[in-house]
């Protein structure tokens, strides 16, 4: 336990919780060996120490670490990033460029949220698994790696998995040991301790007394659930320490700091969506534009029984559920003022079966996905400022997803 307390000190871990404990022994016991080390738990919860204290532990901590934030690097480019690329291997590759795994020959790679890679470069990754072998964007020439993977998820990667988003084999290879850091609403004694000494840190570095919590407040900081983990918690003592001039923080003032509800943090924690809450712009524009197509069908439907039979009472008997669903939410007197007028054909052209002047013309209705698509991105980026990040988070979809369909659609 002497040696784990060093380990805490050395990277700066506060906490005493038996689960964190039993992460870190995991850890230490792993580091000398070369096996790979899948970390998992929610966003927050200080994932990156886990591979920090691994490298530095093993025979390779002279050698390179190297951490790499896969979700952060867009999905074109992101093989090039890690493999490295040929000269003229495709538009921009200026001169040959090594990539990560052979620049930490030797070494170690943190992949963090792995579970962001796309299938492509999930096969590649598979392989430098299985035989240290790689081959650059552009070349055919194989290239042996020694490095040590070390990578980190906030995914349910079961989950994952049966939605075929990540490889199974891969999976199995990276999770050889799997080390889970629980959230902060599961270290209950750790909460006031990380408190503490984030409220000293922010004294130390503005040059002013630190701020204490009553016994009632710290009750109610336990109490809290922490969606974003001890980055949150962080956030919190960093906001009260500034803003705050009483040292002293109540209930009621602390309360002031908690957000009550809701988090759009990515965890592992699962969630189900109300189908007919409409959480975004694009699906509200979408269920609009199925309606009026539908609206569309109907009325083609019916003025073609009225062409057909040009018996206007026998139409209206027959279709009293269809002209009731067309105009449902039209008040009584306009319907009466909108009321479809049928125009009675001249009997000299009642008798002829085929009408000349007459011509059915299936509408181009400009209901196309992929245009209404374009136009949100368009929107959504006029909208922040070209920020793709902003953008990708107002749209619902990654920013890989975003940066993707934008080059697509050369927008």
């Amino acid at each position: 336990m002497d040696s784990l307390q060093a380990i805490k000190q050395r990277f700066g871990i506060i906490g005493n919780d038996m689960h964190l404990n039993r992460a870190l022994e995991k850890a230490v016991r792993v580091a000398p060996t070369d096996i790979s080390v899948l970390v998992t738990g929610e966003s927050g919860v200080g994932k990156e120490n886990i591979p920090k204290i691994i490298h530095a532990l093993s025979h390779r901590k002279h050698a390179k670490y190297i951490a790499v934030n896969c979700g952060a690097i867009p999905e074109g480019t992101i093989d090039s990033e890690l493999f490295g690329h040929e000269k003229g291997s495709f538009t921009g590759a200026t001169a040959t460029r090594k990539g990560y795994f052979e620049v930490a020959d030797g070494g170690t790679i943190f992949l963090d949220e792995v579970g962001e890679l796309p299938l492509t470069t999930q096969v590649r990754l598979l392989r430098v698994l299985e035989n240290g072998e790689f081959i650059k964007v552009g070349s055919s020439e194989i290239q042996k790696t020694n490095v040590r993977i070390v990578a980190a998820t906030n995914l349910n990667m079961h989950q994952a998995i049966n939605k075929g988003k990540f490889r199974e084999d891969l999976y199995y290879r990276l999770s050889t040991i799997e080390i889970h850091l629980p959230p902060l609403r599961e270290r209950l004694s750790d909460i006031h301790l990380l408190f503490r000494k984030f409220a000293s840190d922010f004294a130390q570095k503005y040059n002013m007394p630190g701020v204490r919590l009553t016994d009632e407040a710290v009750k109610v900081l336990e109490n809290y659930g922490f969606p974003g983990n001890i980055r949150q918690l962080k956030n919190i003592a960093e906001q009260i320490s500034v803003v705050e001039e009483n040292r002293f923080i109540s209930p009621a003032s602390l309360q002031q700091y908690l957000p009550s509800k809701g988090t759009n943090l990515p965890s592992i924690i699962e969630s189900k969506k109300n189908n007919s809450d409409f959480s975004s712009e694009r699906e509200i524009m979408y269920k609009v534009l199925f309606d009026m197509r539908n609206d569309i069908n109907d009325l083609k439907k019916l003025t073609l029984e009225l062409m057909q039979s040009g018996d206007a009472q026998k139409v209206q008997e027959e279709n009293k559920n269809l002209i009731k669903k067309i105009y449902n939410d039209v008040p009584s007197d306009e319907q009466e003022e909108n009321r479809v007028e049928v125009v009675r054909l001249n009997e000299k052209y009642a008798e002829t079966a085929d009408y000349e002047f007459a011509e059915t013309i299936d509408a181009d209705e400009s209901l196309s996905i992929q245009e209404k698509e374009i136009e949100l991105i368009k929107k959504s980026l006029e909208r922040n400022n070209g920020k793709r990040k902003l953008a990708a988070k107002e749209l619902g979809i990654s920013e890989r997803t975003l940066y993707r369909k934008i080059k697509q659609y050369d927008l």
